[in-house]
């Protein structure tokens, strides 16, 4: 991509590799940027999917103002565009000032038009844009406090009744990082496969715990020796997420889930984060009401669209009827078909 004089005195051109160390200090930087903004993202991507990014750095007097991280999908069943960041809960424009984070938004659009994908999709957590947006997913946070006794005593007779009903059944918990993947994924393929959707395939969840090993921890809950439920969390400057979480189906009935949640928040407030993040949800689903119980405040998230011409707001989820008979035939399909094909398939979905 070559430099553009986007605005006034303000640069906007693709970054390289000599940009990382700039690229990573503007990010550790700035209070809006997440971790997924890191630069390690542009190579955690590219060698398990063998996506195309685009790095878009705005720059004032030599200085890096504001960065715009894009990968590029392109399937024949899903279309060609670009997302920041795909895969991942956050990502979209982060600026120190308007004037970089407009030259950023035209760039994109320049990049969109120049390559002739279908769209631009930049996850945003504030209004930041003109553009179209869609608004209907949210973030879940549980501020915390830093006692977990006192945390277990705040949720009530209810919710500690119904963690306690695991502890009966024998479960054990185990935290730990790289060496509980194998567990881990044993449970996440078997869930995305019952729930219908194509599941990662077990690298990208290696690469992330070798990649970010100080920042990830893998959550484990065994039963009679065998995992039931497990969970994969990412420290965040204060924040701990749980991006991916799952238990098995048959062992839900007493609870295991909720057992899984309280040993990720009771191990958050005693490590001094300030928030629990508990991921992105749709309004009033299932997973929404599952999270608000615990007390997670809704944050609003704002995904913004540039759309070449004609194009509508696209609908790349579970909640398009035009993928109902797929997700139907994929829940009957055996395990060893759905962890061998979907790792295919998700690679193309943002």
């Amino acid at each position: 991509m070559v430099a553009i004089n986007a605005i006034n005195d303000t640069t906007v051109s693709e970054a390289d590799s000599a940009d990382r160390v700039a690229w990573d200090r503007f990010v550790d930087s700035n209070e809006a940027a997440t971790i997924y903004h890191r630069w390690q993202w542009r190579d955690v991507i590219g060698n398990c999917f063998g996506k195309h990014a685009y790095y878009l750095k705005a720059v004032q007097r030599d200085e890096i103002t504001g960065v715009l991280p894009l990968i590029r999908l392109k399937s024949m069943l899903f279309g060609d565009f670009l997302v920041s960041m795909p895969y991942l809960s956050y990502g979209g424009v982060v600026a120190r000032d308007e004037q970089s984070r407009e030259a950023l938004l035209r760039a994109c659009a320049e990049l969109g038009a120049d390559l002739g994908v279908r769209h631009a999709e930049l996850r945003h957590t504030e209004d930041l844009s003109a553009w179209p947006k869609r608004t209907e997913k949210v973030g879940m946070h549980l501020p915390l406090c830093g006692d977990s006794e006192k945390r277990w005593k705040a949720l009530g007779s209810k919710r500690r009744a119904q963690i306690k009903r695991p502890k009966r059944e024998g479960v054990e918990p185990v935290i730990g990082g790289i060496e509980l993947i194998a567990d881990f994924y044993s449970v996440l393929s078997r869930k995305y496969r019952d729930l219908g959707t194509p599941v990662y395939p077990e690298a990208w969840f290696r690469t992330i715990a070798a990649e970010f090993a100080d920042q990830v921890r893998v959550f484990v809950v065994r039963l009679n020796g065998a995992t039931v439920a497990a969970s994969l969390v990412i420290a965040d400057n204060g924040r701990l997420e749980v991006p991916y979480a799952a238990s098995l189906r048959e062992v839900d009935r007493f609870g295991v889930n909720m057992y899984l949640y309280w040993c990720m928040i009771e191990h958050a407030e005693d490590q001094g984060y300030s928030v629990f993040d508990f991921g992105r949800s749709t309004v009033d689903s299932g997973t929404f009401r599952f999270k608000k119980q615990w007390g997670a405040e809704v944050v609003p998230l704002y995904w913004h669209y540039w759309l070449s011409a004609g194009r509508d707001v696209p609908v790349l989820n579970t909640s398009n009827p035009k993928y109902e008979r797929l997700i139907s035939t994929w829940r009957r399909l055996p395990l060893w078909v759905t962890t061998l094909v979907g790792p295919r398939i998700v690679r193309n979905l943002p």
